[in-house]
């Protein structure tokens, strides 16, 4: 699908950053999907793309499935259309599967042949008859992940203003983080490494349109966080749970810091006393162990969920960070982009990966991150599309 993406702007409340003109939602969506219409990845207006059909693409991952979807805003009385966004938990598709009979239902302004419902990611083999179910009488059209995902991230990092940015925190409001990032010119634009961040971890090396390689990764990712907080914390909770906890949490009951073991800052080889030297490193230590205040019994604490899950976040984002710096040395990249749901727009998670590449490249380098992180390869698979079927 070929996308007239001039004057492309993110929905938000800040005037400053978008088109002043108001749209409302394309459709009224059930009340039992309003849950899973992401509000942190905001809709894109597309004032000068038309077309009276809707798009559909999924990318159903081992966690997530990932709906990105073009409607028309000739209902609203308003130019062009909108691309909008939703998620569902894998082991839950049927309810995926029943929002996407809704999306794709017949529409009275429509004309010709409905376009087919893309699909890319493992379940999107894995669940092809029910997709063809949901679908019907429209086709079914499976793309390949890596490609899609990768097409994704340059679509919107070179067709959408204030789509990618650094973390910049602002200690008198929380949510005033982004440092945009303006697209970058062509001639600058690769190479770069994509870090992709779902269940585990995939790094992509772009080098130009449509060529990639995928040269590294690590099994320790979002999968991994969630499994080990459950078995912290609890089974049940949801990957968006676990994290309200890691907010809530403080990592320095767990965690052994570099003041634990030396007393003090070691500078000669640039660490402070609040580095992490060891994560849940304190738990194993009686001299070090902070009990819970509702511990009666000091030898035997009680560790709240809320620090076990803290920690472990910084464990997993750590990791990563320094994966993805050693990977930029080693194939001489300077801009990596993060991307995945592990992320989730969570402070936490994008200081630690911005603190790994910035200490490790002494300042040489920067995390960028993308405010659709989550739908890079049902973005792509949308895009895609039109190479496969017009």
């Amino acid at each position: 699908m070929i996308l007239n993406s001039v004057g492309a702007t993110i929905v938000t409340n800040d005037a400053n950053l978008n088109s002043k003109k108001a749209f409302t939602p394309s459709s009224q969506l059930p009340e039992s999907f309003s849950k899973d219409i992401v509000s942190d990845a905001q809709d894109i207006v597309l004032p000068n793309h038309f077309s009276n059909h809707t798009y559909v693409a999924i990318d159903i991952g081992g966690t997530l499935a990932k709906v990105v979807y073009y409607k028309s805003n000739s209902e609203q009385d308003c130019s062009g259309g909108r691309l909008n966004f939703a998620k569902f938990q894998t082991e839950d598709l049927d309810r995926c599967i029943d929002f996407l009979k809704f999306i794709m239902a017949p529409r009275a302004s429509a004309t010709g042949p409905a376009p087919p419902l893309a699909a890319t990611g493992g379940g999107a083999h894995k669940f092809l008859a029910k997709l063809r179910e949901a679908a019907a009488p429209r086709e079914v059209v499976v793309l390949d992940e890596m490609e899609c995902l990768i097409s994704g991230v340059d679509y919107l990092i070179s067709q959408v203003p204030n789509e990618v940015f650094h973390y910049s925190p602002n200690p008198t409001n929380p949510l005033d983080h982004m440092q945009f990032v303006p697209s970058p010119a062509p001639a600058e634009k690769y190479p770069y490494l994509l870090v992709n961040i779902g269940s585990g971890v995939s790094i992509i090396k772009v080098t130009a349109p449509g060529e990639f390689e995928r040269v590294s990764g690590t099994s320790l990712g979002g999968g991994t966080f969630l499994g080990l907080a459950s078995l912290l914390t609890g089974e049940g909770k949801s990957f968006d749970e676990i994290l309200e906890l890691s907010k809530r949490g403080q990592n320095s009951s767990v965690d052994m810091f570099v003041g634990d073991i030396y007393g003090q800052d070691y500078n000669k080889i640039g660490l402070k006393a609040t580095a992490i030297a060891s994560s849940m490193g304190k738990i194993n230590r009686k001299d070090l162990r902070e009990p819970a205040s509702d511990s009666k019994d000091s030898s035997s604490p009680v560790y709240a969920s809320e620090d076990l899950c803290s920690s472990l976040l910084f464990a997993i984002s750590n990791n990563i960070g320094q994966i993805a710096f050693l990977n930029a040395c080693r194939y001489n990249v300077k801009h990596i982009y993060f991307g995945g749901f592990f992320i989730r727009g969570h402070p936490v998670t994008m200081q630690t990966l911005q603190y790994a590449i910035k200490f490790w490249s002494e300042g040489k380098m920067n995390a960028r991150f993308l405010r659709h992180e989550g739908y890079l390869g049902s973005m792509g698979c949308l895009l895609n599309l039109n190479t496969t079927n017009n």
